[in-house]
């Protein structure tokens, strides 16, 4: 018999949900087999798959051990070093200026240097984070970016503050804004681009067109130019996403005739290396909290916005 005593984290989910994160070997089907049996019990009690957990009640698991993990090794992400360039913290949050060439998660390389890793290091060096207190619960990332962007990225510490950003994230109720420089300078100070987005799953290249087809996406970008360079071949913009799509800044700026410096999938290497910039020039430099509904105990962080002072193309061709 294995016992869990439900703490902040755990509470308020599904036991279900619960007992498939606590016990990761466990089948679905021998979970729903094991509670109609009344193997797992709540407050030594029946209990449902619909049951929510609260805080301090204990949940008792009479199943085999073979699935339980017993594993004593080190935790994964204190493979990755746990340094951070931190745009803002307190309790609940940190916001983290992810730099160009590290990724947010694993991907299929198996890289462990991540950047949800490095934040886990460094949690758990600070005692906000032990791996061994915790049944459910991880600090997540609430957005992510492509490995070649560099910008902020927000991480939940608790499971409270994740429920809520990713609400907020869904409805839209965090404004992020972009910089980027475009080879040419577009003709309109300021506009409102609309095209159709579609990936190709295979070459991970997406094909943007001005006609909607049934295999395509509405795709929504606005943009303002901030400054052009001495020569005037670039433009240093500011782009905010209305839609979310894969590469959509980069696709959507080539589309028009006006591809990202560096870039080395949808812009033009020859110009990429006349500038010797090997990376797209690309961040996600700004982002504020502005909500329209009810943030629980995030409340305090509406009105506020945060951004990178420092973005390295904008010092290496604009200042």
């Amino acid at each position: 018999m294995r016992e869990f005593v439900i703490n902040k984290n755990d509470s308020g989910q599904r036991l279900d949900k619960f007992v498939t994160k606590a016990v990761k070997n466990l089948p679905q089907s021998l979970l729903y087999k094991y509670i109609r049996l009344k193997r797992i019990k709540l407050n030594g009690k029946r209990c449902a798959i619909s049951d929510r957990l609260c805080e301090g009640d204990v949940l008792q698991l009479y199943i085999n051990d073979e699935f339980f993990e017993d594993d004593t090794s080190k935790p994964e992400f204190l493979k990755a070093p746990p340094s951070l360039d931190i745009v803002y913290e307190d309790d609940n949050i940190l916001l983290c200026d992810k730099k160009c060439g590290l990724v947010v998660h694993e991907d299929e390389s198996g890289v462990s240097d991540t950047l949800i890793n490095r934040i886990l290091h460094y949690l758990y060096d600070k005692g906000e984070y032990n791996p061994e207190a915790e049944h459910s619960f991880v600090p997540a990332l609430c957005n992510r970016i492509d490995r070649n962007t560099s910008g902020i990225v927000i991480c939940a510490k608790n499971a409270q503050s994740l429920r809520i950003l990713n609400q907020k994230v869904k409805d839209r109720e965090i404004d992020k804004r972009y910089l980027c420089v475009t080879v040419g300078v577009p003709p309109k100070k300021q506009d409102t681009l609309t095209a159709y987005h579609e990936r190709n799953e295979k070459t991970k290249v997406v094909k943007i067109s001005d006609k909607k087809t049934p295999y395509n996406k509405t795709m929504t970008t606005q943009y303002k130019v901030l400054k052009t360079s001495a020569d005037k071949r670039l433009a240093l913009l500011e782009v905010k996403l209305i839609t979310g799509r894969t590469h959509q800044i980069r696709a959507h700026l080539a589309h028009i005739g006006y591809c990202l410096l560096g870039d080395g999938k949808y812009g033009i290497n020859s110009v990429n290396r006349e500038y010797n910039v090997k990376t797209q020039a690309l961040c996600a430099y700004k982002l504020g909290f502005e909500f329209k509904t009810d943030a629980g105990i995030l409340s305090y962080l509406d009105g506020k916005s945060f951004e990178v002072k420092n973005v390295w193309f904008t010092q290496k061709l604009f200042d």
